[in-house]
């Protein structure tokens, strides 16, 4: 008898989510797991005195200085400008980044020290708050099909992004779990590009601007599909694996 296979719930979720970004017009990049500091940093508008550069947040490679495991998709935002300009190839884009990225922090429920995100960026003439709120929306709704979406911004802080937000949504319906039914969750942070970003990118901030957001992917594994525990997700316990 054949027995097939399982896809892992945040492989799910990236064929999904490239689905749904896909038929908005947004294409897919990639890029190293192993990040100079420019890109991981300093080309995202990060100073040098950045918490985020603590020996406890980033993995720094003793024997390539200047290196990291990265912490974030968002270098993909300044390699992808940046390749496009090189190319002659003028805004606008609209590119989603998934992928993992790592983070020197203690292990518990919640937390691991790799994890998947996904980015998405969108550059243009005319780009504004709106067209986020619009994209995540309709990324949402599609995600949670037959369910009610409801998308509110609240003023943050991110160094690549101004103005920056944190993105919270409702979420009701018949099959959406309870973690999520009818409650505020922060999903994810987002904001407008910052112009120093897309100035160290060769993108003309004066003509073009955009927005940018980044969403744990295994966070929202765990609120869709009632996960309660995150190591489960890198455990390789078929047991887990199955139930999807």
């Amino acid at each position: 008898m054949e027995t097939r296979g399982h896809l892992h719930p945040i492989s799910h979720l990236m064929r999904e989510a490239r689905a749904i970004f896909g038929r908005m017009g947004f294409t897919i990049a990639d890029g190293p797991l192993l990040e100079s500091e420019w890109y991981n940093f300093d080309a995202l508008n990060v100073p040098k005195d950045h918490p985020a550069r603590d020996m406890q947040d980033t993995f720094f490679i003793k024997d390539s200085p200047g290196y990291v495991l990265r912490t974030q998709t968002s270098p993909l935002q300044v390699r992808y400008m940046e390749s496009q300009m090189k190319a002659g190839i003028a805004p606008p884009y609209r590119v989603i980044v998934p992928g993992k990225v790592f983070r020197n922090e203690a292990t518990d429920m919640t937390h691991e020290a790799e994890f998947f995100q996904l980015e998405g960026l969108a550059i243009g003439e005319d780009v504004t708050l709106g067209h986020l709120k619009g994209t995540i929306d309709r990324f949402y709704t599609e995600l949670f099909k037959g369910a009610e979406v409801e998308i509110r911004f609240r003023p943050s802080f991110f160094p690549f992004v101004e103005p920056g937000v944190e993105v919270d949504a409702r979420i009701t319906g018949e099959h959406v779990s309870d973690k999520l039914r009818g409650r505020w969750i922060e999903m994810m942070g987002a904001g407008m590009v910052h112009p120093n970003v897309l100035k160290n990118a060769g993108v003309d901030p004066e003509k073009y601007q955009g927005f940018a957001f980044g969403m744990g992917l295994d966070r929202l594994a765990m609120l869709r599909w009632e996960i309660d525990d995150i190591r489960l997700m890198h455990s390789a316990d078929l047991r887990f694996v199955n139930q999807f």
